[in-house]
């Protein structure tokens, strides 16, 4: 492992990068601040090493823009309605932050974490963060740890451990926006995706809060079973497409979580790099990168709207909400846990 300085965030504290490299030629880069995957380096089928994840060069550029580029997210990933659910008859309320809803736990997410590194080995890392009751409103104080693992088969490993002095919501992901083509090549409205799963959850309007629906995705354009252009459908004459401007769904893995099963395939023809998403989640997230805007990323890279895509495996949105959802909350001095892995490949 080689550490180097990535900058001061805006508390003025020190951030690190964490760099890991395998014998085959992968590279594996994460940081203390918001225990983030910054960068993952793999071969194309020339060989030639491609930077597959959108990201900023130094801490602080993570703070000024709001995409979560692959941050850890936490407690809760996605949404809940009307910033507000109960536990054990209790009502608590979080702080709105997209309109009167919360998105990915407020504004004090912990993307915005410096994390405290617990230990490393030459291919992982493991991550500790002490999340108090008053830092994002939800109930006790929580113990987490995310571990970063890049294995000899250029696949990235993220598993989640967590446990709490009070029931509470524990639903963890990582955001990463992913572009097979290289983090500086552009849309990938061309990249080919599969999604292993025959429902998804629609939503109520453009503000993504799910109406409690499991759908089928046949007949529509929501349908990813079968091999397909990200962009193929994208545009189509579709109510759930327009709300949301573009795919930002959460497709319905399986009613429970904790079995480890292929969640998702995608592939680049220009480069030939695949991937390969597996998870214990019992949902995941993609969304096409609709509002990523122009910016300026790392190397300074000109990144677009619908330059990367993230799958973001989680319960279904607003779970701690929707009786017949599975639900995100864990009992007090519960253990919980949960891995999801992206390997990579040529085809």
């Amino acid at each position: 492992m080689q550490t180097v300085a990535f900058g001061q965030n805006q508390k003025g504290e020190e951030t690190s990068l964490y760099i890991f490299e395998n014998a085959n030629h992968g590279v594996m880069k994460v940081s203390d601040h918001g225990a983030t995957l910054v960068s993952l380096l793999v071969p194309d089928k020339e060989g030639t090493i491609r930077d597959v994840v959108l990201g900023y060069d130094e801490a602080s550029e993570y703070e000024k823009h709001t995409c979560y580029f692959g941050a850890t997210v936490g407690r809760n990933g996605n949404r809940i309605d009307n910033a507000r659910f109960v536990i054990e008859g209790k009502e608590y309320k979080l702080t709105p932050n997209e309109s009167e809803h919360n998105l990915h736990s407020g504004p004090n997410g912990f993307e915005r974490v410096l994390w405290e590194v617990k230990g490393h080995t030459e291919n992982s890392i493991t991550f500790y963060h002490l999340s108090k009751e008053e830092e994002q409103g939800f109930p006790g104080d929580l113990e987490v740890e995310v571990t970063y693992t890049l294995t000899e088969d250029n696949a990235v490993e993220i598993s989640y451990q967590g446990k709490a002095d009070k029931t509470t919501v524990m639903n963890f992901t990582n955001h990463s926006y992913f572009n097979l083509g290289g983090h500086d090549s552009g849309t990938v409205e061309k990249q080919k995706l599969q999604i292993l799963a025959d429902s998804y959850n629609p939503v109520k309007d453009r503000k993504s809060i799910p109406t409690g629906e499991i759908a089928p995705v046949e007949g529509t354009p929501m349908d990813f079973r079968k091999m397909k252009a990200i962009g193929q459908d994208i545009e189509a004459d579709f109510e759930q497409l327009k709300f949301t401007g573009g795919y930002d769904h959460n497709y319905v893995l399986s009613e429970t979580s904790g079995e480890m099963k292929v969640m998702a395939r995608a592939f680049c023809e220009e480069t030939g790099i695949a991937m390969e998403a597996s998870t214990e989640c019992c949902g995941v997230q993609l969304y096409a990168g609709n509002f990523i805007g122009d910016q300026t990323g790392k190397g300074g890279a000109a990144y677009c709207s619908r330059c990367g895509f993230c799958l973001e495996s989680q319960f279904y949105p607003n779970a701690v909400n929707q009786e017949n959802f599975p639900s995100p909350v864990v009992k007090a001095g519960e253990i919980f846990t949960t891995k999801t892995v992206y390997r990579f490949y040529t085809e």
